[in-house]
């Protein structure tokens, strides 16, 4: 992707038609800030514009796919609270829709544990791979908040209403053993195959005609991607309002403060 910007929090790879975006900020467990929102989003709408790439995997540096929304940077951003998120609601509803409006084969390698909207944007992905040791985690009703990245949708529609409302009312983690058990996830491998054997089956995946897998894919999506975009607008309608509660502001300052114990 000639002249795109270098991203901050991301390690771009290529790979021949293959792009391995690397979410990378090990020091916070690859925590998403604004910025790597940002980058995300921008990532994937130039890769979806870039003919060169055919696929593209998204993954994390160390023993982490991402620990989700990095509350205390989102907290430290200049301006009032209303500003603040105003515009981080803004940059998630772009970055989710870069997720729904992408046209080409994208993967998610969940190396670690996804948190929040890691693992609900992992969802969107059209195939998923996850290590044993991994897990899923949705602690919105934790944090007083609610669903988001589409998991409203996404997830009822993946594994049932029980466990889909196990994870986003009862913070439940669902293991890679449960993953695949709910069809969540399209296998499930060791660590150590990562590299050894799932890389060299994805390279192959980019030697598929791009054509034929964009025009599969436009017919499997065809019934989904307005209710996709539905989901997130009225999930970022309802962030807004949830993030502005007393509920929401006590449960936030008290996982910040056990945090700085940490």
């Amino acid at each position: 992707m000639a002249g795109a910007k270098e991203p901050v929090h991301l390690k771009l790879e290529r790979f021949g038609t293959v792009l391995r975006v690397t979410i990378n900020n090990p020091r916070k467990k690859n925590a998403l800030n604004r910025q790597a929102y940002q980058e995300l989003g921008d990532t994937l709408v130039a890769a979806n514009k870039d003919d060169s790439v055919h696929v593209v995997v998204l993954t994390g540096t160390g023993d982490f796919y991402s620990s989700g929304n990095d509350m205390v940077s989102a907290v430290a951003e200049e301006g009032s609270v209303e500003e603040k998120l105003a515009r981080g609601n803004a940059i998630l509803r772009e970055m989710v829709r870069a997720f729904i409006q992408f046209d080409k084969l994208l993967i998610a390698l969940i190396n670690g544990p996804a948190i929040g909207i890691a693992a609900t944007t992992a969802l969107l992905c059209d195939v998923v791979y996850m290590v044993d040791t991994a897990y899923f985690y949705t602690p919105f009703t934790r944090l007083g908040l609610c669903a988001e990245g589409c998991s409203s949708y996404t997830f009822p529609l993946l594994m049932g209403r029980s466990k889909a409302s196990e994870m986003l009312l009862l913070n439940h983690r669902l293991s890679a053993q449960e993953a695949l058990q709910f069809n969540v996830v399209a296998a499930v491998v060791k660590k150590d195959e990562l590299e050894t054997k799932l890389w060299p089956q994805i390279l192959e995946y980019g030697k598929l005609p791009i054509g034929s897998i964009k025009a599969t894919k436009r017919l499997t999506n065809r019934f989904q991607r307005d209710q996709l975009h539905e989901a997130n607008d009225r999930e970022t309608e309802a962030l807004m309002g949830r993030y502005q509660t007393e509920e929401s502001m006590n449960a936030v300052m008290e996982f910040m403060m056990r945090k700085s114990k940490m």
